[in-house]
């Protein structure tokens, strides 16, 4: 319980202990027995009922209790006995409740018997017990989550319920459950638009208001900083869903062989149109970025006119590592078939995404506005027009001056292509970015200079301000933000090494956001790579940046070449989008396990990846193995790659997290030296990629 020290353990607290745990035994053995054997005589309740005394956690007698009441309440007629056994219930709810206030059987329990409807609810007795609960811990979360469930129940209105939320804050602003159910409350009344919350620019600058007190009152205390970080995320995003990325862009042009040749021989010049290396396996995959993780996109809402898509099944999937059924990115892949292939033609290719109710954000709201775009996919079956186009002839060196030529920038880079921002979008942006300033001017004055929360909520605030700035494309104001934020994470790696890893990944998505978003900064980065009578690649180096998260996807979608070698990466989501990506190389990183590298299944046109010299198989521990399901759970069907490798003698259970890997990708070049497990893993790898040609730089076959 919050706020009590516990009490030193006293000699004889130990044979009291052991008799309590006899007493538990012999208690529990009764109460299974009878709901063994149903047993639900009075007698066999009572017993029941003392075991949930001594431990209200013991599940089977909370639900061996719902079984007896059903079986005895169907030999009851009369209102009187059915409202004592339902008041006897509670009772026994109750006095669980004193030994445990926080029992999750108890209050599942007396949620359960309202439920049932079988007498009416006495409105005060609840509400009652709940504010007797709520004096002796007023942060007891299984009592405000009560509260929420009865209130809903009872049809309590919601505005009354948050002048109870002001009551509890006003007594203590510590009250972390106060502050989260009035943030629950406030987003159901402005999504209803209930009367007096119509506006939430008032509504947010009165909890602003509200929530600086506490912070100036108390800077140590966490409850407001949480609930300013709520506010924050209400005023710093755009209120619906958008789409703010696609691949292909708007006017793309794309072919399998993008390149002409002169009549010079020894020249080769280059058309406008990008190289689709996953038009080689016949395969167009086309990907949407939203702003935020939206699910429910399907055929009916996000339109494909074309001939391509006649008499094809298309559909959209999302790309996140997550099971939760939202995602930024959805991906579908437009199959070419050999008819389409077998005369040279262009085909229009057009998008449509209407509003729709369908498409819905994590927070309810929908996505409101209409994109469309336009690319051509460009076929030819005019061999001798076709360079060999095999980039793998010889191994790939990252080295650019050994195997590759750099040809300039990459001409398909597009910023902005969408257009998507109206006016809407500006005029909220107007009132939530001078709200933002006012903060930003308030917490720059905090006494507390070394308050760890007052620093990160002023990096937070910053970069929201950066965020309402890049869309408004006033680049040198939001350099600034960005600047002053990098330096309080700095600040704030020295100030809690604690967390400093967070405080890390946090400095890395402001530095990946500051490289990439502008034409200007980005092209820094960026060239076309041509490998000898091969398509070029668009190519970006980031290398050696300290970076140990990966951000801003969504802006490097054209990208097929991407070098993220010697920075400090530990996971490599957030590359599942790039679904153009052919060669990768993050070697000379702090990736532990296979598992973390699980988005990259996901990439359909990855030939070539640089695992070298990271720190796979250097912990006997690895808890990042068990990020996605062990194939030896119910979860996981069994597969042949694992019959494949017993029959070689490999280890299955020491190395299931490798086959599951291989066996997902097509790999044709792998550089895995320098990791501890290296040279354990060339039999998994050859058994499971058939198409792999080199391996760290020598050839398999």
């Amino acid at each position: 319980m919050h706020g009590q020290p516990r009490r030193p353990k006293k000699p004889e607290d130990g044979a009291a202990a052991a008799a309590k745990a006899a007493k538990l035994r012999e208690l529990q053995a009764q109460v299974l027995h009878n709901h063994h054997t149903s047993t639900y005589t009075e007698e066999a309740l009572g017993l029941s009922f003392k075991l949930l005394e001594i431990n209200p956690e013991a599940y089977t007698a909370w639900n061996y209790r719902k079984l007896a009441l059903q079986h005895n309440l169907k030999e009851l007629s009369d209102p009187e006995a059915i409202k004592s056994s339902v008041d006897n219930e509670l009772r026994v709810v109750e006095a669980a409740l004193r030994a445990n206030p926080k029992s999750y059987g108890a209050w599942y329990h007396r949620k359960w018997l309202l439920n049932q409807k079988l007498t009416p609810v006495d409105s005060k007795r609840e509400f009652g017990l709940l504010d007797k609960l709520l004096k002796v811990d007023a942060r007891n979360f299984h009592g405000w989550n009560y509260r929420r469930f009865l209130a809903k129940f009872t049809g309590v209105p919601e505005e009354d319920e948050l002048k109870y939320t002001m009551v509890k804050i006003c007594d203590n602003f510590s009250n972390y459950s106060a502050w989260h159910n009035r943030s629950i409350l406030l987003s159901n009344l402005l999504i209803q638009q209930s009367k007096g919350f119509e506006s939430k620019q008032k509504i947010f600058k009165e909890e602003f208001d509200l929530v600086t007190q506490a912070l100036f009152t108390d800077p140590s205390d966490q409850s407001g900083w949480f609930y300013h970080l709520w506010l924050l995320a209400q005023t710093s995003s755009p209120e619906n869903p958008q789409l703010i990325a696609s691949w292909p862009c708007n006017d793309a042009k794309l072919s399998l062989f993008p390149i002409r040749k002169s009549d010079d021989l020894n020249m080769v010049s280059f058309s406008s149109s990008i190289c689709c290396y996953s038009l080689k396996d016949r395969i167009i995959p086309i990907v949407l970025y939203f702003d935020e993780p939206v699910k429910g996109l399907n055929p009916s809402n996000v339109k494909l006119n074309s001939e391509l898509v006649i008499g094809k099944d298309i559909q959209w999937r999302p790309l996140s590592v997550t099971d939760s059924g939202h995602s930024n990115c959805w991906v579908t892949y437009l199959e070419i078939t050999d008819k389409e292939c077998s005369s040279s033609q262009q085909f229009s290719v057009e998008v449509c995404i209407p509003c729709s109710d369908d498409i819905m954000s994590r927070s309810g709201s929908h996505c409101n506005c209409p994109v469309h775009f336009t690319f051509t996919v460009e076929l030819s079956n005019n061999d001798d027009k076709a360079p060999d186009n095999d980039l793998f002839h010889e191994p790939i060196s990252w080295s650019c001056s050994e195997s590759f030529q750099s040809d300039g920038n990459p001409s398909c880079v597009a910023f902005g292509q969408l257009n998507i921002t109206n006016t809407m979008v500006q005029e909220n942006s107007k009132w939530h970015l001078e709200g933002l300033s006012d903060q930003i001017d308030l917490f720059r004055e905090l006494p507390d200079e070394n308050s760890k929360f007052a620093k990160l909520t002023l990096a937070r605030l910053l970069l929201a301000c950066a965020a309402i700035k890049s869309r408004g494309n006033s680049l040198i104001e939001r350099k600034g933000y960005c600047d002053e934020a990098l330096g309080l994470f700095s600040d704030l790696i020295n100030l809690d090494p604690s967390h400093k890893r967070y405080y890390e990944d946090e400095r890395s998505l402001v530095l990946m956001d500051q490289l990439t978003c502008s034409m200007e900064t980005f092209t820094k980065y960026c060239s076309v790579q041509v490998k000898s009578n091969s398509a070029p690649l668009n190519h970006v180096q980031l290398c050696r940046l300290s970076l140990t998260r990966i951000g801003f996807t969504e802006r490097m979608l054209w990208v097929q070449m991407l070098d993220l070698s010697h920075n400090s990466l530990r996971s490599v989501e957030g590359l599942e989008a790039l679904q153009q990506l052919v060669c990768l190389n993050i070697s000379n990183n702090q990736i532990c396990s296979f598992t973390s590298l699980e988005p990259l299944t996901k990439i359909i046109s990855l030939k070539a990846l640089d695992l070298s010299f990271n720190q796979i198989g250097a912990h006997p521990i690895d808890t990042t193995r068990y990020i996605c399901s062990s194939p030896f759970s119910h979860k996981v069907q069994p597969c042949e790659a694992f019959d494949e490798c017993r029959k070689k003698n490999i280890d299955v259970e020491e190395f299931w997290d490798a086959i599951l890997f291989f066996k997902s990708v097509n790999l044709v070049q792998l550089d895995i030296k320098g990791n501890a497990a290296a040279d354990n893993f060339r039999t998994v790898v050859t058994t499971l990629s058939p198409s792999l040609k080199w391996l760290d730089g020598t050839c398999v076959h």
